[in-house]
Order: C-alpha cells, then structure tokens, then sequence
C-alpha cells in the first residue's frame, strides 16, 4: 500500500480507521528526511495491513504542534488512537522492521488497563 498524505482535515478520520498507523513527520528541505523516505516507502510495500502516513510539517504546522514534533523527522506509531512511539530520527531499514514486529506484537488490552490504572479509574 503507499503511503497516505495526512493533513489537519484527514488525520483523524484516517489515522482512527486504521489498526496500526506509522506516521513519518517531514519536510522537504530536511535532508535525513529525504534519506528516511524510500526507508519508509519500501516499509509500506512490505507491511499492506498497516496505515503509512506522512505529515509535511510545512504544509501542516498545526499537526505538528499537536504533537510537539520539535525535530525532524519524527516517526510515531498509533494503535487504537493510542501513540506507543514517538521518536525523532531517521531509522535504518532494519531498526524500521523491528519497531514494527515491536508495534504489532503490543497487547492493546494490556496497555488500556495500564492506562486506566495509572489515573486511578478502576
């Protein structure tokens, strides 16, 4: 699947409809970006079930700030509306696979209790 342009008017909607969302923050004149690019790509052939989005931070300054992006780029996995990771910098092919078999490997059930038993709810 290629990867999905994600903007201030589709994010929710496409990124909430998908199981498990990568998000790739970047920006064109942002040159480990354009290096992390066909990374990322490639990724999305391998991995259809999976939601590849990419967040142009000059094109989508609002997005960015909702998610405090402060370096680029930043790649984020979100599960059930959930962000598992979040972490600035270009990764290699193989870093990429592996944060993906740790992505997909996440019990959501697990970290929902989590979740609920770190602000008291019971």
């Amino acid at each position: 699947m290629p990867t999905v342009e994600l903007t201030k008017d589709n994010f929710e909607e496409i990124v909430t409809d998908s199981e498990i969302a990568l998000i790739d923050f970047w920006a064109a004149w942002c040159g480990p970006c354009r290096m992390f690019g066909p990374v990322f790509e490639k990724a999305a052939e391998r991995h259809p079930d999976i939601l590849f989005g990419k967040v142009d931070t000059e094109a989508q300054p609002e997005l960015a700030a909702t998610f405090q992006i402060s370096s680029i780029p930043t790649l984020m996995a979100v599960c059930d509306r959930t962000v598992l990771h979040s972490q600035p910098g270009a990764l290699p092919p193989q870093a990429l696979e592996e944060l993906i078999g740790r992505i997909r490997a996440v019990d959501m059930e697990d970290v929902r209790r989590q979740a609920a038993g770190s602000t008291g709810a019971h």
